[in-house]
């Protein structure tokens, strides 16, 4: 099973090293030593922490649906032509790009600072390591 270092799950939770310590102070997750004697943490610990940790944001739209894969976030940019649009959302640390119709823009009134929910209905999802 993989570790982290300290330094790899504050990136990973984008937090400070410092936070990551006080996570492991308390008890919220337990870190061993690697050879080099740097502190680590499990990736199978890790994992169930951040699923245990995971907070959905609600969705606003108030709208029952299959999908399971929504993001709730704000826009942040939009680039429009005459037919087609990029809409750039951030939600929480990620950022989601949608390419939609530009009349789509428009009726749903998408600009910077607008809180939308992006909803992924895919049949493939690719899953690559380092």
């Amino acid at each position: 099973m993989p570790h982290y270092r300290l330094s790899e799950v504050a990136r990973l939770f984008g937090v400070s090293d410092d936070t990551v310590r006080r996570w492991v102070d308390s008890g919220q997750l337990s870190a061993g030593r690697d050879s080099g004697g740097r502190a680590v943490v499990d990736g199978a610990e890790l994992a169930a922490f951040a699923k245990a940790g995971a907070t959905e944001v609600p969705d606003p739209s108030g709208v029952g649906r299959s999908a399971r894969n929504r993001f709730v976030g704000l826009v942040t940019d939009v680039v429009s032509d005459k037919v087609m649009s990029q809409v750039e959302l951030q939600c929480g640390t990620q950022r989601v790009v949608s390419l939609m119709s530009t009349e789509a823009v428009r009726e749903l009134g998408l600009e910077p600072g607008v809180l939308a929910v992006a909803v992924v209905k895919a049949t493939q999802v690719v899953v690559e390591t380092p």
